[in-house]
């Protein structure tokens, strides 16, 4: 295999192949020390200070994550929110920055109440519509493009090579929101994008006990990122090991970027002073998430699919909302840019407005009615009333993130509480 590159499901599996090079255990240990000692000539030759910084639990979740998009850095954080947030807290004051219209809630609600207070200036488009987007540029002021696609909650699909081209013709960076691809789906920095974020409480980590994100850079802002060789394995047949890529075990995840893109240090800096740094338990609980990510994402993605085909026959439902749907209006792109799969979430709009939606989520057995999403069991929310006052989201729409449970089971749940709710 020794020209060979590795299926992702491979490098997620084994996260890579790294063995621990004291005891050899193929499951990293959680390093729980906050500081690092000083060398006797005062340096510091391990590579780390203090754990707000850097943490050496991190290296193989981020080494990860950088491969399966294909990045060439990654930085996990406390959440999804602080890695959003520091896109665009790294920008400068005046800075123009541009952001879909439907998009995950509460990262709007931050842009349109926090983001003047930065000194930035937002305009809201639908980034689907490419002529809108082109026209909301401000040259030499327009310095970022948000996309989140597939876009909470209506599942808006942006195409991200075109949005791509917009971005850099006027430059700017684009920043793909890819949480719902899930890097097994789509991989947005193949298709011109600078950065992605994932909120990794979802389907990275997979099984709702973790809140974190994490961004991965592409190569217009890292120019080399981890030393770890993902591409082979040693002419041995063996998963790669420290001693097979010719580094020491204290570097082997060292970042060698040279000269990196300053709005790529900046935010490196920002999770480390403004403090939304991970915890070492959490990251490797992530990494213990990611393990599974390929089978999970791709199980609940097949029954999503099987499933939005039932409910668009069903009497009780008005439309359903889901980009593997040959109907749905951005189906065509994401046939271009998701492959293996169109993602495991879907909304409908129930016949009979909100209170037939309510009355419908109220009545479910096996959904459990709870926010989020991406975790191993299916959860169903009334969108409108998590998002509130001003939001796009319709008052007749249930919000579905479908799970690894047997699909079957899951259409008979809602197929009864639909049918209880119109009596």
């Amino acid at each position: 295999m020794s020209d060979q590159r590795l299926a992702p499901a491979t490098l997620a599996a084994q996260g890579l192949g790294l063995v621990e090079p004291v005891t050899k255990g193929i499951v990293q240990p959680i390093h729980v020390s906050t500081t690092f000692e000083r060398d006797a000539d005062n340096e510091y030759s391990a590579g780390r200070c203090y754990s707000r910084a850097d943490n050496p639990t991190f290296d193989q979740v981020e080494a990860t994550l950088a491969a399966l998009e294909q990045g060439t850095d990654a930085l996990v954080f406390a959440s999804g929110m602080a890695a959003a947030t520091a896109c665009f807290q790294a920008l400068d004051p005046g800075d123009h920055v541009i952001a879909p219209t439907v998009m995950y809630w509460a990262l709007r609600n931050w842009l349109m109440t926090f983001a003047s207070r930065w000194g930035l200036q937002v305009s809201l488009v639908d980034t689907t519509n490419l002529d809108e987007l082109r026209a909301a540029i401000r040259p030499g002021t327009t310095k970022l493009i948000w996309l989140e696609t597939p876009a909470n909650p209506l599942w808006h699909v942006t195409d991200i090579a075109a949005a791509a081209d917009i971005a850099h013709y006027a430059g700017a960076k684009l920043v793909v929101d890819s949480t719902v691809a899930a890097t097994v789906f789509t991989q947005p920095l193949t298709l011109g994008a600078d950065l992605v974020m994932h909120a990794a409480t979802k389907y990275l980590n997979g099984h709702s006990d973790l809140v974190a994100g994490v961004l991965i850079a592409g190569p217009t802002l890292c120019a080399a990122g981890h030393l770890l060789s993902v591409d082979r394995t040693p002419t041995s047949g063996q998963p790669a090991r420290c001693a097979d890529v010719g580094v020491r075990p204290t570097d082997l995840f060292a970042r060698l970027a040279s000269e990196p893109d300053g709005y790529w240090k900046r935010i490196r800096t920002i999770r480390s002073q403004i403090g939304g740094v991970l915890g070492s338990f959490e990251a490797w609980l992530l990494m213990r998430g990611l393990r599974t990510l390929h089978p999970r994402v791709c199980w609940a993605a097949a029954s999503a699919q099987c499933l939005a085909a039932q409910l668009a026959e069903h009497p009780a439902i008005a439309e359903v909302l889901y980009p593997g749907l040959p109907c749905f209006a951005g189906h065509e792109v994401a046939c271009r840019q998701m492959r293996g799969g169109f993602g495991a979430m879907l909304s409908i709009r129930v016949k009979g407005g909100e209170l037939a939606a309510i009355a419908t989520a109220a009545k479910v057995q096996l959904w459990k009615r709870a926010t989020s999403l991406g975790g191993v069991e299916s959860l169903l929310e009334h969108r409108a009333s998590i998002e509130g006052p001003g939001s796009p989201c319709p008052p007749d729409l249930l919000r579905l993130s479908v799970g690894i449970e047997d699909g079957n089971d899951l259409f008979a749940d809602l197929d009864q509480a639909l049918r209880a709710s119109a009596k």
